[in-house]
């Protein structure tokens, strides 16, 4: 299977431009895909770092937008109309994003890589549009969702390697290792990257995925005098959150979101919240979304607030 990270048809989005020809390439060629202006001077330290930064995010999103360099000081008569109408260009680096002929958005300083992607998403969404890697994200997740986590993982480990910092690819390059039965190289993937991307909520749920799956697999073993003890004292907190981990290790959500409100509703307060805690570490785990979290969500706000 081949993945494909760039669609555009080969042609550089990005391009040196004039007073001649801003016309044809911003405000002309902004009606069918949005422009980015990269307003910098030679003299200009922090436009030696960010022009790159730009560069590289606009090469990515595969001809999806463009990007057109206007060095100030060779065009200070596009310079002095822009300003006349409002444009801010008192200082460099300005980065003006173009969309249908007008200004939609802009920036000014150096900013670092991520922040100048965050801005180009956004851009693309007042256009209707997306950048290639969120293609890749839904096609993969619909692997994931159809069971095909090998082909899955293809996705999110190229996507992984060209943009090292999508904590939503890495997070889902880990969900297909655990999902593969290679938990110890996910784990071992997580634990290298650095504390911004380990503080991702996606990383940080498969994270505590991982870890619920070897404490269930411990507690699986003792399902057994798990219930036993259950039985003989319904009050052995303790016994039922083991319980819930191992029936969350068996696949078995709603059963393990019972068990802990359960817990809740005996003894709320029992070891410093622990059956809470460990429902909230469930949430995280299953995703927000995923309905035995949205089922026990209910099921907690009626308890926390009978």
């Amino acid at each position: 299977m081949d993945v494909i990270l760039d669609k555009s048809n080969g042609a550089d989005p990005v391009m040196d431009g004039d007073q001649k020809t801003f016309m044809q390439d911003v405000i002309e060629a902004s009606r069918s895909v949005p422009v980015l202006v990269d307003f910098w001077a030679t003299w200009c330290g922090p436009c030696k770092t960010l022009t790159p930064a730009i560069e590289k995010v606009v090469r990515g999103a595969g001809g999806r937008v463009k990007l057109v360099k206007i060095d100030i000081d060779k065009n200070r008569q596009l310079v002095q109309q822009l300003t006349q109408m409002g444009l801010p260009l008192q200082s460099v680096p300005t980065v003006a994003a173009f969309w249908q002929g007008q200004i939609a958005d802009l920036f000014q300083g150096a900013l670092p890589e991520s922040e100048v992607k965050r801005f180009v998403e956004n851009l693309l969404k007042i256009a209707g549009g997306q950048m290639p890697s969120e293609d890749l994200l839904a096609e993969a997740k619909e692997l994931v969702e159809a069971g095909d986590h090998t082909a899955a993982l293809e996705i999110y480990a190229a996507l992984a390697q060209q943009e090292p910092e999508n904590a939503d690819a890495l997070a889902g390059l880990a969900r297909c290792l655990v999902a593969l039965d290679e938990e110890e190289q996910a784990k071992n993937m997580l634990d290298n990257l650095d504390a911004k991307l380990k503080a991702h909520p996606e990383i940080a749920a498969v994270r505590t995925q991982i870890e619920l799956a070897a404490a269930g697999r411990e507690a699986q073993s003792k399902f057994g005098a798990l219930e036993q003890r259950l039985a003989a004292d319904p009050n052995d907190h303790e016994a039922r959150i083991e319980l819930a981990v191992a029936l969350n290790a068996a696949g078995q959500r709603p059963e393990a979101a019972a068990a802990l409100l359960e817990a809740i509703k005996r003894d709320a307060a029992w070891n410093d919240e622990a059956a809470r805690k460990q429902l909230l570490k469930f949430f995280e785990a299953w995703g927000l979304d995923d309905p035995a979290t949205l089922k026990a969500r209910r099921g907690l706000s009626a308890l926390l607030f009978r």
